[in-house]
């Protein structure tokens, strides 16, 4: 998921600007649900975040800020994070590991993380997955509703097995990060005003400290892939491995690639991309769209035209009480009279809210939960509003990463209606490569799984008929995604 602010930012410019869909829920009597009954999403503003130091990204000084960060024992703990079985899951034959990893002792700060091993761990690659927000958790959206071994059951107590594991093809590691968002903590609740520079810097500091608690995995090949707002958190997180793995002497963490879907990358191109969809997708009168092109100037650093204030409120109440992450998807709430077409339950965020605040699955997952700030959350508000820095894109860092030779794929669900297809497509020809391979159709069992156009050092794929979430809509087509990224091949062409 993703959402994001800056401080006090919503108070100042509430009446002023252009809040996604937030008169459509003051409109109508039916709350705006998101996954799990809070929708962060329809927060995100037109207004971009003012320049802070966490521009830092764009420019190459984080070497000179170095510092070795902290790193404490970790004997004996692997053993002890070891998850005997979870309340209500089918019997599996790989190991499950979840727990704490301290990144700041003075602080009392420590991030929660869910491990799931292959049934061949020592010979497949670690993953990192992330959820964005920011301020979602990767347990509850990314483990528990996407890519993760088990999914919720409507009765909110028992587990089902996700065929379309991605741990299937390797060790899928899930970090609730920055402190406070699920299971996540701090001891200093200052902790809790955080932003981008903060997140990658702790999230850095637990890889470290988590690949002492299993050091086999020390010198495995190792990927970050993550979702939404993730596409800032992964280049940036990749950005700051790459730069540590020169000058420390501490773990060099072997990574070799990055990907990132209906990633929040780049202002302008996401509210372009944003009104294009719409208009593209029927979901807006051509009149309405040509008004915000005639007025908008997405790429204004404070203010929108009066004109281009009224076109864009016209154009969110138009749109109807839709689920924005995937526009072809019904709500939670009318789930019993319409199907989803992928067949995914627009409920399963409900189920894994009670499953997740339940004593006993707490406990089997070591999760401290005195420690948290109220009961387990899928997105935390309080980490949104609060939110510190924000670059306004992530391109400069993302174009930093293909020229280290890393591998990076850039992948997107074409049903999203809220990081959309169009707003990724508009951003690959600022990364300024030439195309390797040229546009083409990419088999799934027959039938167009999506499109794949190779460019040099990055790769960009759609995944026909998924939304933002894309290994919950279409998880055989995500797998299949995963999969040739890992191995470093394009998807298969259809015959």
């Amino acid at each position: 998921m993703m959402y994001f602010s800056t401080p006090n930012f919503l108070a100042k410019m509430r009446g002023a600007f252009v809040v996604v869909l937030s008169l459509l829920c003051l409109a109508t009597s039916v709350q705006c649900y998101g996954r799990n009954g809070y929708d962060p999403l329809v927060k995100l503003t037109k207004t971009r975040p003012p320049k802070t130091s966490v521009d830092y990204l764009t420019e190459d000084v984080v070497a000179t800020e170095y510092s070795p960060v902290y790193v404490a024992p970790q004997q004996g703990l692997k053993e002890v994070d070891k998850i005997v079985t979870l309340p209500g899951q089918p019997k599996v034959n790989f190991s499950q590991y979840s727990g704490y990893v301290t990144v700041d002792p003075k602080a009392g700060r420590a991030l929660f993380y869910y491990f799931t091993e292959s049934e061949d761990p020592s010979s497949k690659p670690l993953v990192l997955w992330l959820n964005g927000g920011p301020g979602c958790s990767s347990i509850g959206s990314g483990a528990m509703t996407e890519l993760g071994p088990f999914w919720v059951n409507p009765d909110g107590k028992t587990l089902h097995y996700n065929n379309y594991a991605w741990n299937k093809v390797a060790n899928v590691l899930f970090l609730e990060s920055p402190a406070g968002v699920g299971f996540s903590y701090s001891n200093t609740s200052s902790d809790y005003v955080t932003g981008d520079k903060r997140t990658a810097a702790d999230s850095y500091t637990f890889l470290v400290n988590w690949l002492e608690r299993f050091p086999e995995y020390k010198t495995r090949d190792f990927y970050i892939v993550g979702e939404s707002y993730a596409g800032h958190y992964v280049p940036q997180l990749a950005d700051l491995i790459l730069e540590n793995n020169k000058i420390t002497n501490q773990t060099v963490i072997n990574l070799k690639g990055i990907a990132i879907g209906n990633a929040y990358i780049d202002y302008m191109d996401r509210w372009t991309g944003n009104y294009d969809h719409f208009w593209t997708s029927a979901l807006i009168s051509d009149e309405i769209h040509q008004g915000i092109i005639s007025n908008c100037n997405f790429s204004s650093y404070v203010t929108f035209s009066k004109a281009c204030q009224e076109y864009t409120d016209r154009a969110d109440k138009i749109i109807g009480n839709i689920f924005i992450y995937d526009i072809y998807a019904p709500l939670c709430s009318l789930s019993s009279n319409s199907p989803s077409i992928s067949g995914f339950d627009p409920c399963s965020d409900d189920y894994v809210n009670t499953y997740l605040n339940t004593p006993e699955v707490q406990k089997a997952l070591h999760a401290n939960i005195t420690g948290v700030p109220g009961p387990w959350e899928d997105c935390n508000d309080p980490i949104f509003k609060q939110w510190q820095d924000m670059p306004e894109t992530v391109l400069p860092t993302i174009k930093k990463l293909m020229a280290s030779g890393i591998r990076v794929w850039i992948y997107s669900g074409d049903t999203d209606g809220i990081i959309p297809v169009t707003t990724t497509r508009y951003s690959m020809p600022k990364l300024g490569s030439p195309v390797k391979t040229p546009w083409y159709p990419w088999d799934s069992q027959g039938e167009v799984g999506g499109y794949v156009v190779e460019y040099q050092n990055v790769t960009f794929v759609t995944i026909r008929g998924a939304g933002h979430f894309v290994p919950s809509y279409q998880p055989e087509r995500a797998l299949i995604i995963f999969s040739s990224f890992l191995e470093g091949k394009l998807p298969p062409a259809q015959s």
